[in-house]
C-alpha cells in the first residue's frame, strides 16, 4: 500500500480569561490534559507515560472511548514556563505511522487574560484528512481548555 504524503501548517489562536500560569499548569498535569484534551464527549485520552520536562517523553492513547486506537508520543524540546512550549508529536496505530508534527505553543498574558498561539507543522503519511483531523482536534481541545479553566476559575472566585 502506497502512503499518501501531505504537509500542512495549522495556526490556532485562543483567548482564555485566566492567568497564563493557570493555562500552563493545565498543560503540565496529565489528569487535567485527560479532561480538556479529548475533542469531544465520545473521545478519551489515557496517559501511559508522563514525563513533562525538556528531554521528556509523554505517551498516550486516544480515540473513541471504547477504541483508543491511536498512540501519540510527545517529545519535549523547550519548556519556558509559562511562555512557550516546543514539542513533537508522532501519531500511529499499532501497525503504522500516521503523522509527525512539530508544535509550538506561545503563551502571553495581559491583565489576567491569556492569549494562546498554537502552530502545528505536520507531515501526514495518510493524506490531508489527517491534517484536517489534527486541526479540528486541536481547535476543539483548546476550546475545552478555555471552558475548563474559566469554569474552574469562576468556582474559585
Amino acid at each position: 500500500m502506497s502512503q499518501q504524503l501531505s504537509h500542512g501548517t495549522i495556526s490556532i489562536s485562543k483567548t482564555i480569561k485566566v492567568p497564563a500560569e493557570k493555562v500552563f499548569s493545565a498543560w503540565v498535569d496529565p489528569k487535567a490534559r485527560s479532561i480538556w484534551g479529548p475533542p469531544s464527549e465520545d473521545e478519551a485520552i489515557e496517559f501511559l507515560k508522563d514525563d513533562f520536562r525538556v528531554g521528556g517523553v509523554d505517551v498516550h492513547r486516544c480515540g473513541q472511548k471504547n477504541d483508543l486506537r491511536f498512540r501519540v508520543e510527545t517529545h519535549y524540546y523547550q519548556i519556558n514556563r509559562p511562555h512557550r512550549l516546543l514539542f513533537t508529536e508522532r501519531v500511529s496505530t499499532d501497525d503504522s505511522l500516521l503523522s509527525a508534527s512539530v508544535i509550538t505553543v506561545a503563551i502571553s498574558e495581559n491583565k489576567s487574560v491569556t492569549e494562546l498561539e498554537v502552530t502545528i507543522q505536520i507531515a501526514s503519511l495518510v493524506g490531508s484528512g489527517m491534517i484536517d483531523g489534527t486541526h479540528n482536534g486541536w481547535q476543539s481541545a483548546l476550546s475545552n481548555l478555555a471552558a475548563h479553566l474559566e469554569a474552574t476559575n469562576a468556582e474559585i472566585e
